[in-house]
């Protein structure tokens, strides 16, 4: 479990470093803000209550899913996972009050994810 979290951790300072060193938080679009709040008001209380092992299951298939070269997520699917995911920060922000910076951090970044992108990774993929 502690190897999980701090997994999580690196992750998420090699992900706030990645976003810093562009200089700008991405916008996304009035849809898709709509669609994260959506997911988020309907996941919120599901996700806070997630243990671990169900967090360490969401993530790693996400990222199968993602670098599966042969799977396209829908745009509700993509968000899906990333809403939960940045959600997962504020249990552990709960959980570790002296990461709280870090988790606030991490829950930025899995928010600003955008399918437009993700799209334009997933072509990048066939080539």
């Amino acid at each position: 479990m502690k190897s999980a979290l701090k997994l999580i951790i690196f992750c998420s300072l090699i992900l706030a470093i990645n976003s810093s060193t562009y200089g700008q938080t991405k916008k996304l679009s009035v849809n898709d803000q709509l669609l994260q709040d959506s997911i988020y008001k309907s996941n919120k209380k599901k996700v806070l209550n997630f243990s671990m092992k169900e967090f360490d299951t969401l993530f790693f298939e996400y990222f199968t899913r993602k670098n599966n070269p042969d799977i396209i997520l829908s745009k509700t699917e993509f968000y899906n996972y990333t809403v939960q995911i940045a959600t997962f920060s504020d249990r552990l922000a709960k959980l570790y009050p002296d990461q709280k910076e870090v988790a606030a951090q991490n829950k930025e970044k899995w928010l600003s994810e955008n399918y437009k992108e993700y799209l334009e990774y997933k072509e990048s993929q066939k080539k």
